[in-house]
């Protein structure tokens, strides 16, 4: 059989391409969520009606994302049933434990709250209504948590047995599994980089509208907003990153040899800005590298060794039993490469918005003006410099909404992929976790109809957001200028709830 069609191939593929697809929709839920019922608490306590507005525009277009996010996650856990079912019977006892306090805490606040933050505009005080959606969003974090939880668990296993009985793991201490460094260390990486996408999010869509002179005082603030998140979360994540790796230098030796194409144990070791090499012969062929960095980056010392792939390889070989225990090289390299790239040009564009809206110097003189719409032309006039910089930030601005996304898609794929061959570290080898009875067509036929279904859930999800992103910020209501001072509203309480959008 072609090993490029082998059902654990396939299924890795299948795997790759949704949990990828629904990775897209979490940072941005878990950043929206959080942005917004920062807006609403600004609104609550200054009653200006630029934040009320910000709230309703970007809160509509959180609850798409959300939706499809929902949408998307559920296929995940079926998938494990189908296409890992040898995973799922030897690690379900343990991995299934942070899944099901995700579902039975974190999920339940996020439906819950959002429904009520959906249909309570008009029956809910507006500081319960607010308190509604910071509910969801410390619903979404312990969501991303507990996920982590397990996934981190993969990488580093901990707080578990195995059972020769049985000839299952069955988890030992759900505390360890929760809380050990890795989950921590991940967790607050995922978040960060979850608020770096919010950020450049509502950075790109305030440009747009600013660079056209639409819905100024709006979009003046969500910039300000988003220029802020970007610059905190950026530097936030750069720390949260080195800290991770240190992680991962110390429990996953072979990915972050693979991560930097480290061949050899050096003593001190260089960290590489540009490698090409032969897999097979096991050496570079091609190295830009910078002397020293890479012992400070992986333990603080400019002096200390790291090992290199094909030690760490000799080592697993002893430990483990024949085999090649090496990844992908390619794909970890690259893959790690990419994820700082566009994660930093991200910060960079919200270091040079801030620089550039200092002191309430906007990026044009028409953006001071307290009106909601201005002359497109408005914009461009002025000093030549000014009009330049202006025009070229709102069009880099515009493009940084896909930056993070595509830092996190490389993130994860580096992060999954790096463990190769192992499902879990050193316990399970992924060969070893694929669904023994499903077929090479069946899991070909799965992974086709959920890539195509996919891609339509794309198209759908971007013409929504582009569709109300193009709308704007909703003029607001005599109700919404007025909200109810108690439970079920002032009067008419029993007229039934209805949907705010």
């Amino acid at each position: 059989m072609d090993l490029a069609l082998a059902p654990e191939t396939l299924a890795r593929w299948q795997f790759g391409i949704t949990t990828v697809y629904h990775f897209l929709f979490v940072p941005l839920t878990i950043s929206l969520a959080a942005l917004v019922a920062g807006l609403e608490t600004a609104w609550v306590r200054t009653g200006k009606e630029k934040y009320l507005r910000a709230t309703k525009f970007w809160g509509k277009l959180f609850l798409i994302n959300i939706a499809m996010g929902v949408v998307t996650g559920i296929v995940q856990e079926f998938q494990f049933g189908m296409n890992w079912s040898d995973y799922s019977r030897f690690v379900g006892d343990v991995f299934g434990a942070p899944l099901a306090f995700e579902a039975l805490i974190a999920f339940f606040f996020e439906s819950t709250f959002i429904g009520l933050w959906i249909f309570g505009w008009d029956k809910l005080p507006k500081k319960i209504h607010c308190a509604c959606m910071w509910t969801v969003a410390i619903g979404t974090m312990l969501s991303a948590y507990f996920i982590l939880a397990a996934n981190s668990w993969m990488q580093h296993p901990v707080g578990w047995r195995f059972n020769e009985a049985s000839g299952r793991a069955e988890l030992a201490d759900f505390w360890r599994v929760i809380s050990q460094d890795t989950t921590l260390v991940v967790v607050f990486h995922t978040l960060t980089a979850a608020f770096l996408t919010g950020g450049a999010f509502i950075v790109g869509i305030a440009a747009y509208h600013l660079m056209r002179g639409k819905h100024i005082p709006v979009m003046r603030t969500s910039l300000r907003l988003g220029l802020v998140t970007l610059v905190v979360a950026g530097l936030l994540t750069a720390v949260s990153g080195d800290r991770l790796a240190k992680v991962m230098f110390e429990q996953q030796p072979m990915k972050m040899a693979a991560a930097e194409a480290l061949w050899d144990s050096e003593a001190p070791a260089p960290f590489s800005l540009f490698a090409y090499g032969d897999v097979e012969k096991g050496h570079n062929t091609v190295a830009l590298e910078i002397p020293t960095l890479l012992s400070f980056l992986a333990n603080d010392d400019f002096t200390s060794e790291v090992p290199g792939i094909n030690d760490v390889n000799r080592a697993e070989q002893k430990r483990f039993g024949p085999g090649d225990y090496r990844p992908n090289i390619p794909v970890a390299y690259w893959g790690f490469r990419w994820m700082i790239g566009f994660g930093m040009t991200s910060f960079a564009i919200g270091v040079a918005g801030l620089w550039l809206t200092r002191k309430k110097r906007w990026l044009a003189p028409a953006l001071r003006t307290g009106e909601d719409q201005v002359p497109r032309l408005a914009l461009t006039k002025g000093r030549a410099l000014g009009s330049k910089l202006t025009t070229w930030y709102w069009r880099i601005a515009l493009l940084t909404i896909a930056f993070p996304l595509i830092a996190n898609s490389w993130g994860w794929i580096f992060t999954e992929m790096g463990r190769q061959p192992w499902v879990v570290y050193g316990v399970l080898r992924t060969a070893d976790a694929v669904s023994p009875g499903v077929s090479q067509g069946e899991v070909l036929t799965s992974m086709i109809v959920f890539t195509a279904l996919y891609a339509i859930l794309a198209v759908v999800e971007v013409r929504l957001l582009v569709k109300y992103v193009k709308a704007g910020p909703p003029e607001l209501t005599d109700a919404d200028r007025n909200p109810p001072t108690r439970i079920g509203g002032d009067a008419d309480a029993d007229r039934p709830m209805a949907f705010s959008y």
